[in-house]
């Protein structure tokens, strides 16, 4: 087979970047390791900055995002007996869109199909071939089959676990990385959301966070050591000690049931440079990680596909390769930036092993002050509503 942009990776930025090629006039395949129902089955964040919805409009995706998904314009923080609110839209005058990566997925995929785009899945044994060259390919293997794609491109969003980035050779890359002593675990259950927007709760317990997606699905998590095991809570324990970590009024009104989900996330920070090889680049978790603490996973997946996507619509439609030449510098800056804030909010809102007394009264002060400041909530806010591409 040929195309113009072999794409690994069936996500969330691997379709997104397709969807956005095939307005366009660029034809790409699209591999997928599992099957769609199993992308469809990943429960991820659902917090969308305002460049991923643009990018979701530019891609004729946004219709059932714009019927379904819930605009916030503020959150909600809390640490002992205070708490305070961030008004987004007042100090940036932008709202963040509340609205599931798997329903994002979902549409990029029904997009996929209306469009007749090519998709193979359950493919194995991928390995992308001259890459540093004119001339990359891609082979992988199907029902034990042996495959081949001849493109010029390949565009790897195959996530932190994915062929692409092994790719490229040691001696040509960096890797930064910082792994938390903790985990979120958490839940998702068929009730109503205990607050029509985020809160974000630093107690002595350990960190919390109320979440939702949509007026009877919520999202729940609580921090745990990295050793606990889902297995080992109940519903009702992981009520009871969610309860223990948010703000009373929060806590009395909180409505619980069942859990249909429940997993623990561990923490990570990650980034590899470059985000280029020859005609592979890097896209989302293939290039790097986040913690979730202000929802920047998926977020800065979709502006690394903003700046592929437009790279490459450059040198087909101009044939300029200035794009392709500046995608890992643009996209790393950007990245960088999302580390910073993930780190910086997650150090702020836990509770680390190795704190100590003055660690503690040092938060508790970063709190008072993002409280008290105008400047640092415009700071917060300027980041969470996410930052210019």
């Amino acid at each position: 087979m040929k195309t113009q942009v072999a794409i690994i990776g069936g996500g969330p930025s691997g379709l997104l970047l397709a969807q956005l090629l095939h307005i366009r006039g660029v034809d790409s395949i699209l591999l997928e390791r599992k099957n769609k129902e199993y992308v469809l089955s990943r429960i991820r964040a659902g917090v969308l900055e305002q460049g991923l919805v643009n990018l979701m409009e530019e891609a004729g995706c946004a219709d059932r995002m714009h019927a379904e998904g819930f605009l916030h314009d503020g959150a909600l923080i809390s640490y002992g007996d205070e708490m305070f609110r961030v008004d987004f839209r007042k100090l940036t005058d932008t709202p963040v869109m509340v609205y599931g990566q798997t329903e994002v997925t979902r549409d990029l995929y029904a997009a996929r199909e209306q469009a007749g785009g090519k998709m193979e899945f359950n493919v194995d044994d991928v390995v992308i071939h001259d890459a540093d060259t004119a001339t990359p390919r891609v082979t992988y293997k199907v029902d034990g089959q042996e495959r081949r794609i001849d493109c010029d491109f390949v565009a790897g969003c195959d996530g932190f676990h994915g062929v692409s980035r092994q790719t490229i050779p040691l001696a040509m890359r960096r890797e930064y990385e910082k792994v938390y002593p903790f985990g979120w675990l958490g839940i998702l259950s068929e009730t109503p959301p205990v607050n029509h927007e985020l809160i974000y709760a630093n107690s002595e317990r350990g960190f919390a966070l109320c979440s939702m997606r949509n007026d009877t699905l919520s999202r729940y998590y609580i921090q745990c050591p990295l050793s606990d095991s889902p297995a080992n809570w109940t519903d009702a324990a992981f009520w009871d000690e969610l309860k223990r970590r948010i703000p009373c009024e929060f806590a009395d009104s909180l409505v619980t049931g069942p859990s249909i989900e429940k997993s623990i996330a561990p923490l990570r920070s990650f980034v590899t440079e470059p985000m280029r090889w020859g005609r592979l680049f890097l896209c989302g978790d293939a290039a790097h990680i986040v913690p979730p603490t202000g929802a920047k996973g998926l977020n800065t997946a979709a502006s690394d596909v903003h700046y592929l996507y437009n790279a490459l619509r450059d040198y087909y439609e101009n044939g300029s390769e200035a794009g392709i030449d500046a995608y890992s510098e643009k996209a790393l800056k950007r990245v960088w930036k999302a580390e910073r804030f993930s780190w910086w909010f997650s150090s702020l809102m836990h509770r680390h092993p190795e704190q100590s007394e003055f660690d503690l009264a040092m938060q508790t002060a970063e709190l008072e002050f993002l409280r008290s400041s105008a400047a640092a909530q415009h700071s917060m806010a300027e980041n969470y509503v996410g930052l210019p591409y």
